[in-house]
């Protein structure tokens, strides 16, 4: 088994290779480069009484691992470093495929998950943007949580790797559906007592996560993450339209040829109606899915089941059909369910091909991996990510939008404004962006438009005095320091005093 766990680690390496020359892009820059914790001495221990996001920009979300192994790469080696590391987790990620894989449905069913897993392109925002980093720790010790239980039947080992895993990020939280869908298919099925033990120390552990995260993030609960193209609309219309993204989720898992950055309006939009074409696309892929997972169940080809399955359970958290998530659809949050794609091909592809089988893995690896190490530059920095967004998703406000703080960066505040009008034009709803456009302004010579940017983003999100403060960093950070100081003269008088 060395040798297929080698094979597997050195696939998911190589073709990220071309990461090492990536820098920092996109959440990078605030959540590790301008991040004064990961920087501080003792930030490996802080980070896990700190949120995720810097306090100064609101602060969400509890991640503590990820951050403090930033936090330890930081005061270890350069950006390259960082990537390094993600590479391995990767590896790790995907060698652990492999063994659950190999352990449920035997050595040829290993080679493939290990392998489609290793070189799949969706993941590629996962691996080649430092950030990411979350998503692939998450998936991994979901992976160890779920092994644990449902091949060794350790609850103690398995209680842990849910730990970190929740630690890591919050998707974690459905391997306890993930193993409970193990046990009904009948992988592996405990005696009643070993069950109520495993339920027990769920139980537990959902407390103490939950009380620990409440008392990180409560003085940040009024912050509200919710994507873009929900933002005023019905709990209906953001099921409707949640449902039509499935195709997206689907195509990206079975046929990732078109990989995108950005799924912003007007590049995605909402959807309103029952009869809406994209809705009813949506909604055959999920019959399509549910049938799937029928259909192998009723043939007993359990393994397949559980891998159909466990995409859908892992998809939950993040599909906005139960509640509304930061992110209409975001390719790196495929990570975890296409652990379930590689399990279902790795368990089918020996059977319906006993003798080509390694010819078609051979055909997979090489395509997946070229389109994964093609995609990687495009995480280079957060210039390449915008051009990427404009050739990708020509109609998102996304792209004009960040233009705008690569514009200031570049003491260019007179283009600064038009990418911020041309966003603002294509979507005016994010108190952000009217942050951004009230700094373009200032840097441009432009008080009244500046004024109306303020206003705009007090009306969307009044007394949001992290705004100012961030903006004001980011302006003494590109040696605006006049523009950084009536940043924060403009905030409301209830919150500077």
């Amino acid at each position: 088994m060395k040798r297929l766990y080698g094979v597997v680690a050195c696939c998911a390496v190589v073709v990220y290779l071309g990461a090492l020359a990536n820098r920092w892009a996109w959440d990078d820059v605030p959540i590790i480069y301008y991040n004064p914790l990961i920087h501080a001495p003792g930030a490996v221990w802080r980070a896990f009484v700190s949120s995720y996001w810097p306090a100064q920009m609101g602060g969400a979300m509890y991640r503590p691992l990820p951050i403090a192994t930033y936090a330890i790469d930081w005061h270890v080696g350069s950006v390259v470093w960082f990537h390094a590391l993600n590479l391995l987790w990767h590896a790790a990620a995907s060698v652990a495929v492999a063994a659950l894989a190999y352990r449920l449905a035997g050595e040829r069913a290993a080679w493939v998950a290990g392998l489609v897993f290793a070189v799949h392109p969706v993941h590629v925002e996962a691996v080649a943007n430092i950030v990411g980093r979350s998503e692939i720790m998450a998936a991994l010790f979901a992976l160890l949580a779920v092994y644990a239980a449902l091949v060794t039947d350790s609850p103690l080992a398995s209680l842990a790797a849910l730990a970190g895993g929740l630690a890591s990020k919050e998707n974690a939280a459905v391997v306890p559906g993930l193993i409970v869908w193990g046990w009904i298919l009948g992988l592996y099925r405990p005696t009643r007592r070993r069950m109520a033990v495993y339920a027990a120390s769920w139980a537990v552990l959902a407390v103490i996560y939950g009380l620990v995260r409440w008392s990180v993030l409560h003085e940040f609960a009024r912050i509200k993450n919710m994507a873009a193209v929900f933002v005023g609309a019905s709990p209906f219309d953001i099921r409707l339209t949640a449902t039509a993204e499935l195709a997206d989720f689907a195509r990206l898992l079975v046929f990732p040829v078109t990989l995108r950055v950005d799924y912003s309006p007007a590049e995605r939009t909402l959807v309103t109606s029952l009869v809406d074409p994209r809705f009813l696309i949506g909604f055959a892929c999920l019959v399509f899915w549910a049938l799937l997972v029928w259909f192998t169940w009723r043939r007993g080809r359990t393994v397949e089941a559980f891998g159909l399955g466990w995409i859908g359970i892992a998809l939950s958290p993040v599909a906005n059909l139960i509640f509304p998530a930061g992110v209409l659809v975001a390719e790196r949050t495929l990570y975890l369910p296409s652990v379930g794609l590689a399990l279902a091909v790795g368990s089918w592809l020996p059977r319906a091909a006993p003798h080509r089988w390694p010819l078609v893995v051979g055909v997979l690896v090489v395509l997946g991996g070229v389109r994964t190490a093609l995609r990687v530059p495009v995480w280079r920095d957060d210039h390449a990510v915008v051009l990427s967004e404009f050739e990708d998703s020509p109609h998102s406000f996304d792209g004009p939008a960040r233009m705008v703080t690569i514009y200031l960066n570049a003491h260019q505040p007179a283009k600064a404004v038009d990418a911020y009008r041309t966003a603002v034009a294509i979507f005016d709803r994010l108190p952000w962006l009217f942050m951004w456009g009230a700094d373009a302004a200032l840097a441009a010579g432009r008080p009244a438009l500046a004024d109306s940017a303020f206003a705009r983003l007090e009306r969307l999100c009044n007394g949001c005095d992290y705004y100012y403060a961030f903006e004001a960093n980011a302006a003494r950070a590109r040696g605006d320091s006049a523009v950084a100081r009536e940043i924060m003269a403009r905030r409301p008088k209830n919150v500077a005093n």
